[in-house]
């Protein structure tokens, strides 16, 4: 028990040190942190409902978990390919065209989200 306890807390923390790293190393991963922390307090302040803080949720995930795959996409093809290759700036963007489309759907949510909210206080 005290082993499987052990790969467990292991495998935690390795996927923390992925968190620092990817929060440490990565410009837009930080620009998405800074985004994210705008909603959040704007959904806060506007009184979002459970299912809004969790249609919310999902995209914000789905944002970051986009961005942590374009990050280890990045990692394996320069450590597979470190000379230019064409497949290899082929995986690079679209790994990175992975976290546009995911922003860019974020953006149509929060559209949905926040608009009809704020257009009411300014009624």
């Amino acid at each position: 028990m005290k082993s499987e306890l052990s790969r467990l807390l292991l495998a935690f923390r390795y996927a923390w040190e992925g968190v620092r790293f990817l929060f440490g190393n990565e410009p837009n991963a930080r620009i998405h942190l800074a985004l994210t922390i705008a909603a959040v307090a704007l959904a806060l302040w506007l009184g979002f409902s459970a299912i809004e803080w969790a249609i919310l949720a999902v995209v914000i995930g789905v944002v970051f978990a986009a961005e942590a795959m374009n990050t280890a996409i990045e990692a394996l093809t320069d450590l597979a390919s470190p000379d230019y290759h064409p497949r290899a700036k082929a995986a690079k963007d679209v790994a990175a065209a992975a976290v546009t489309i995911t922003a860019a759907m974020a953006v149509v949510v929060a559209l949905f989200l926040y608009l009809p909210r704020l257009a009411a206080l300014l009624r």
